[in-house]
């Protein structure tokens, strides 16, 4: 790939590599750099990861056949909240981009992952609740309407220290004709009703203009953004950034380490998808006590079974992250490896099956077998040059890839065969590029050559001949590489494809096995620490006895941590007045009783 102009000054600055020049018809050479093609994403990410929007050219004719100038267009631009590259993401959260609408005193608020397909809207009446969000999401990418700007955030604050990059969009963007088209043709309803957006105008023009924004710059269908989730703030216990930020739940104060978080306490998932999972589930506790208990009951059942929760953890070990994966097949970015990842970890799920037996999520039996019979084990990372597909798959992959490796073989019978048929003792096959394969008889043989032999071109001493059985070899040989690989690149596609037709059912399958790994994580952390089922109560009383700080207690030797008492109630005893030195541990028994509450739900 190379870079021009000032895009080359810029990326050869960034990325620390070699600024060169070209001649393009101008009184100076234009300045130049370029990356090498097999090692984009690794530049991709640095350039990324600093705020900057890449987009990427390529050819999209075949070289070959086209005439002219080879058409190039723009596949796809990358930004900061639209990074599939899973090396370069951190597979235990999510990568969410955020588009904020403000108008009216309002805010519309749309969040998309594109590397699993989530995607949510709510509404919001203050800048603290958009804050909130904020904080909860932690988007790496905001777009928004130019309105936001005049919403008095601070939006320097939310580069630099949260660094989160922000671009507002161009005003069409925000059209309420052009987001309610939009949001109704990728869903493929009449009205958006059928999406529960009737009523949530500035919701809507959010998230019609989040899609709008990913359309045009992903160059793709986004098909596995299937569903479009309406969410009330009020579903989860508000806590706002102050409350995050001090309870270190999912990352230290100071040092912005998991180790010394609340999740680290809780994470034992064994997949990407759980961790992500889990994380939202500490982000964002429940307040309805009936999806509380049915979590608690979950965690207590597997608790208590502990030979069934180890034999779904080991199952659950070799899982490789569906969600991300279904991403990449649906944005046809998926590698021949990733579908064999894709196919082992569906390969566990009938055993998982098979321990819960009421489990509702889909086997997916059909794409598993078309994997294992089309794709090879340990196939090349890429797509488009062979050695994906398992012989036996395909009757004409097989007969190209003989070809290419018995080619000489078949020309060496081809030659004997017309020696002894002929009686020509010194007939040869030969080969050059401007006639290909041919027969060659020297002049005191050329009596002897039959009629279905065809002359090609006379030498001094010698007649060159061409038949259609060598015809028809020349073409099979000659042609058998390239052809080969198109081929498998056409039934690789099939395959892909044929997974991506599932993709409500295997969605539906990631989540269900992400819950079963939160569940069996939290179980087995229960045990191990000894934690008691909480009972929940909605008198307003918290009564906790022998409580201990789930962190601190991890973090001192020998089991040091003295466990106490708390009690507070909405009526007579709503406050406690803490007394006692400086490092007395005061602090440590406040967050204590919040994070031991915030753990019951």
């Amino acid at each position: 790939y190379e870079m021009f102009f000032d895009d080359a000054l810029t990326a050869s600055k960034e990325l620390e590599i070699t600024l060169t020049g070209k001649n393009c018809g101008l009184e100076e050479r234009a300045p130049m750099c370029g990356i090498p093609y097999h090692a984009v994403d690794s530049y991709l990410n640095r350039l990324v990861s600093k705020g900057y929007k890449v987009a990427i050219c390529e050819q999209v004719e075949d070289p070959k056949t086209a005439k002219g100038i080879v058409k190039r267009e723009v596949i796809r631009v990358v930004t900061p909240g639209t990074n599939l590259d899973t090396q370069g993401l951190d597979e235990t959260k999510n990568n969410y981009i955020m588009c904020i609408v403000y108008m009216a005193d309002r805010y519309g608020l749309s969040v998309a992952d594109v590397t699993t397909g989530e995607y949510l809207v709510t509404e919001l009446d203050s800048q603290t609740k958009l804050m909130d969000e904020l904080y909860k999401f932690m988007p790496s990418e905001i777009v928004c309407n130019e309105a936001f700007y005049m919403s008095g955030l601070d939006l320097d604050d939310l580069k630099n220290r949260l660094h989160m990059a922000i671009y507002s969009l161009e005003a069409w963007y925000f059209d309420d004709a052009l987001c309610r088209e939009t949001l109704q043709e990728h869903f493929k309803v009449a009205s958006l009703e059928g999406i529960g957006l009737s009523d949530y105008e500035c919701g809507m023009i959010a998230s019609g203009a989040l899609l709008k924004y990913l359309e045009e710059t992903q160059k793709n269908s986004l098909s596995h953004m299937s569903r479009l989730t309406r969410y009330a703030t009020g579903n989860y216990m508000v806590l706002d950034s102050a409350t995050r930020r001090n309870l270190e739940l999912v990352e230290t104060l100071r040092e912005k380490q998991k180790r010394g978080s609340l999740l680290w306490v809780l994470d034992k998932t064994k997949t990407a998808m759980g961790a992500r999972t889990l994380r939202k589930y500490v982000e964002q506790p429940l307040i309805d006590k009936k999806s509380i208990v049915k979590r608690l009951d979950a965690v207590a059942e597997l608790k208590d079974n502990a030979i069934c929760r180890e034999e779904i953890r080991e199952y659950l070990n070799p899982v490789y992250d569906l969600e991300r994966l279904v991403g990449k097949i649906t944005y046809q970015s998926a590698n021949p490896r990733d579908l064999i990842a894709f196919q082992s970890s569906l390969s566990m799920l009938p055993s998982v099956k098979c321990i819960l037996k009421d489990m509702e999520s889909d086997l997916l039996k059909e794409i598993y077998e078309v994997v294992g019979r089309a794709i090879q084990e340990e196939p090349p990372l890429a797509m488009k040059e062979g050695g994906i597909i398992k012989d036996g798959y395909n009757e004409e992959v097989d007969r190209l890839r003989k070809a290419k490796s018995e080619g000489k073989n078949w020309l060496a019978d081809l030659e004997t065969k017309e020696r002894e048929k002929t009686g020509i003792k010194n007939l040869r096959i030969r080969y050059n590029k401007v006639f290909g394969y041919y027969l060659e008889v020297t002049n005191s043989f050329k009596d002897l050559v039959p009629d279905y032999y065809t002359r090609k071109q006379t030498l001094a001493n010698a007649e060159r001949y061409i038949i259609p059985e060598l015809k028809e070899l020349e073409d099979t040989i000659l042609g058998a590489e390239d052809k080969l690989c198109a081929l498998e690149y056409e039934l690789y596609c099939e395959v892909r494809n044929t997974i991506a037709a599932e993709l409500t059912r295997i969605q539906r399958t990631a989540k269900a096995v992400a819950k079963l790994d939160v569940i069996a994580s939290l179980a087995l952390v229960a045990e191990r620490n000894n934690y008691v089922r909480p009972k929940i109560n909605e008198k307003g009383v918290i009564d906790i006895r022998d409580g201990r700080h789930p962190v601190v207690e991890k973090m001192i030797p020998n089991d040091m941590f003295i466990a106490n008492d708390t009690y507070l109630d909405d009526k007579k005893q709503r406050i406690s007045i803490i007394t006692g030195p400086n490092m007395a541990g005061k602090s440590t028994y406040m967050r204590q009783a919040a994070l031991i509450v915030l753990m019951s739900t």
